[in-house]
């Protein structure tokens, strides 16, 4: 199906109207360094939790989920547990009130608060910089592939290839799509800041609300009149060692090579794996991107931890409510669907073929500008972390301290065009949007692990163990995928995990602890649970009043409540799409007492400070 002019109109309103919002927020982000990065810390906590989700509502990030779901069925909502999808629930529970404490602008400012600053701090702080970096990089090369396969479907190459002054392969057609639509993201996002960043998001949500609505209804509307042609287990989340009941053979075979190169096939093994993985990021806490801004960028350690658990609760019904859509159509219209590209079935294309084969006229555009919107909004906030970080880590830490307001307006904006640009180079090398998920989750993850999990519990470690263990996990997370290139990522977390834990001990062993008095500020301030016995006492001899954290065990039970209704929260829209009243109820009566549940052990139980 081809655009309307209907379809284009609503398409370029929806453009246009993000470089409105930046035009207009452009004069506040520019009054100070806070206002431009964290939106001066006068955002309601909401709109931040809006904001969030909608950066986790990406094109690439969606069209993955959809051809999970085609897949796997009711067992894809455990693998978005790679990410893990769980540790916003860490973030909710604890986590985000013990970040926002620190009254920083970035997680590598951060580390001045938690080592000092000695050698060893200033190494801890350079290692999470070009950590910081090049997991911005990632996210940015992976979010516009997506968009890129995403618009070749409604814009076909061959009425756009004459215009083009030069050749373009067709395996970097998407490359080329993505850059030219990145451009409207570049725009607001370096314009506005990170106030721009948040409207233009609340924005982008309600559009895609309304897409997921809309598309949620036509697919049910499709499965009353026909019947769904899956394998035996697809409608089950249940699973056994292997995936005996999801075999494909005689309905679309080409599922099963799918499962195969996936590399998920001993479901058990992967599914724990995930978990252990999953447990050990989440304890880490948000990696340095727009997660951990909008984190920073609450009034207050409260409001942080609602805004983190706002963000499943509007996220999470909404999205699958969506991807539940366009998994049923694509499955009761596979045969109608044009999924071959450069010679081979390429299942990333479910999400935009379905759109174009089953979206009525008019509604095409809502569709379009709602996943347009998706891409912006998780490109923009990760382009203001990559300028938070060049902005303030690099740039006024080492080479202007002294910079005026002028000046930090404009290498603002100049960090982020670079960084759009070398993130354009990036992706160009990239395969496709798995191939860079599964680098940025499994391998570049298991680089932050070790020392991000030691900085939070543990009191003896120090800055050099932090560099260390960041280090001996960042080398072989680069090497490791051209060493073992049929292997699944996830496969060599362990691998990189003890290499830098060998790292962060040796690091740590081999030198003398964080003097007393950063320690003592840092567990004052914080008060974060763990091994910090030794600098307990210190503080309660100098502060008798001082009242420690032994939330340890609700903690745990809050994040194992949270993790339940989270991901009944993920059942549920697919059901009701799936028109399946059973699974509904129990889903819904889950989310219920889990919510009950958190309201007192949690909600009420929620720090002023």
């Amino acid at each position: 199906m081809k655009l309307t002019g209907l379809d284009i109109a609503i398409i370029l309103v929806y453009l246009f109207s993000t470089v409105f919002i930046g035009i207009i927020l452009k004069k506040q982000a520019q009054k100070s360094k806070s206002n431009y990065l964290l939106g001066g810390n006068t955002l309601p906590w909401y709109m931040l939790g809006i904001s969030n989700a909608s950066g986790m509502f990406d094109i690439s990030g969606t069209m993955w989920l959809v051809t999970l779901l085609f897949v796997y069925g009711l067992k894809s909502i455990w693998i978005p547990w790679l990410w893990p999808v769980f540790n916003q629930i860490f973030l909710m529970v604890f986590l985000s009130i013990w970040l926002r404490r620190s009254n920083v602008t970035t997680g590598a400012e951060w580390m001045l608060t938690r080592f000092g600053r000695k050698k060893d701090s200033q190494l801890s702080h350079g290692i999470i910089v070009i950590f910081a970096l090049i997991n911005c990089l990632g996210f940015l090369a992976y979010g516009f592939i997506g968009l890129g396969k995403f618009m070749m479907i409604f814009i076909p190459w061959e009425s756009v290839a004459p215009f083009i002054p030069f050749d373009v392969p067709e395996t970097y057609v998407p490359h080329l799509y993505g850059i030219a639509f990145t451009m409207f993201a570049v725009f607001y996002a370096i314009l506005g800041g990170m106030t721009s960043i948040v409207w233009a998001d609340v924005l982008q949500f309600l559009i895609m609300t309304v897409a997921a609505i809309v598309i949620g209804i036509i697919a049910m509307k499709a499965l009353a009149a026909n019947t769904l042609n899956v394998p035996e287990g697809w409608h089950t989340p249940f699973f056994g060692w292997k995936l005996d009941d999801l075999d494909w053979r005689g309905i679309i075979n080409e599922v099963n090579d799918k499962i195969a190169s996936d590399g998920y096939s001993l479901f058990t093994i992967f599914f724990w794996m995930m978990v252990f993985k999953g447990i050990l990021l989440s304890l880490a806490g948000p990696a340095p991107n727009y997660d951990m801004q909008k984190v920073l960028a609450t009034k207050s350690p409260k409001e942080a931890a609602k805004m983190s658990g706002f963000v499943s609760v509007v996220l999470m019904p909404v999205r699958y409510f969506m991807i539940a859509g366009f998994a049923v159509l694509a499955l009761i219209y596979y045969d109608q669907l044009h999924l071959v590209v450069a010679g081979r079935i390429d299942f990333e294309q479910i999400l935009p073929s379905a759109i174009s084969q089953f979206v009525p006229v008019g509604l095409m555009g809502l569709l379009l500008a709602g996943l347009l919107a998706a891409f912006n909004s998780t490109f923009a906030g990760t382009l203001n972390a990559a300028q938070a970080y060049i902005v303030n880590d690099i740039y006024l830490k080492y080479f202007r301290p002294d910079a005026n307001e002028k000046q930090i307006r404009n290498l603002n904006y100049s960090s982020g065009i670079i960084v759009v640009i070398i993130s354009i180079i990036f992706g160009i090398f990239a395969q496709d949007v798995n191939s860079v998920l599964q680098w940025i989750v499994s391998a570049l993850y298991g680089s932050y692990v070790i020392s991000n999990v030691l900085k939070w519990y543990w009191w003896r470690f120090n800055g050099y163990g932090y560099f260390w263990g960041m280090v001996a996990g960042i080398i072989p997370a680069l090497i490791f995928p051209y060493l073992f290139k049929d292997t699944l990522d996830l496969w060599y977390f362990p691998w990189i995990l003890l290499i830098s834990l060998a790292g962060a001990l040796a690091g740590t062993f081999l030198s003398k602890p964080t003097d007393e008095a950063t320690l003592k500020s840092f567990y004052s301030t914080v008060n974060p649970w763990g091994f910090w016995k030794p600098i307990r006492m210190k503080v309660l001899a100098e502060n008798p009043g001082f009242k420690p954290n032994k939330n340890f065990g609700i903690d745990m039970f809050n994040v194992l409540m949270g993790t339940i209704a989270q991901t009944a929260l993920i059942a549920l829209p697919i059901y009701i799409v799936l028109q399946k009243s059973v699974p509904i109820w129990i889903s819904s009566i889950i989310v219920v007492i889990s919510a009950i549940v958190l309201k007192r052990t949690w909600w009420d139980k929620l720090p002023d400070k």
